[in-house]
């Protein structure tokens, strides 16, 4: 049995896919969620309106750089559009 199993897995290969879209199906969401709670537990209920949009912005640019990191090819489709904008 173990070694049937060891077999099926060295034909499939091994891989990093399923973990990866786990933590973008699963952790992403929850840890979003959690510094959504944060940011309204410490600063929403103080008042603080103006602090707790500065630190969303700093949630805004961690989101956009795992958007980067995750996403095939967005570096260089990004580049490209940046250098379209001055080679016009």
């Amino acid at each position: 049995m173990i070694a049937q199993t060891t077999l099926e897995l060295a034909q499939d290969g091994l891989g990093t896919g399923g973990v990866q879209k786990w933590i973008l199906d699963n952790l992403i969401p929850l840890l979003l969620l959690v510094v959504a709670l944060l940011l309204l537990w410490l600063g929403g209920g103080k008042g603080d309106n103006a602090g707790v949009m500065r630190r969303l912005g700093g949630v805004i640019v961690a989101l956009a750089i795992v958007g980067l990191a995750v996403t095939t090819n967005a570096g260089q489709n990004i580049g490209q559009w940046i250098a379209g904008l001055f080679t016009g």
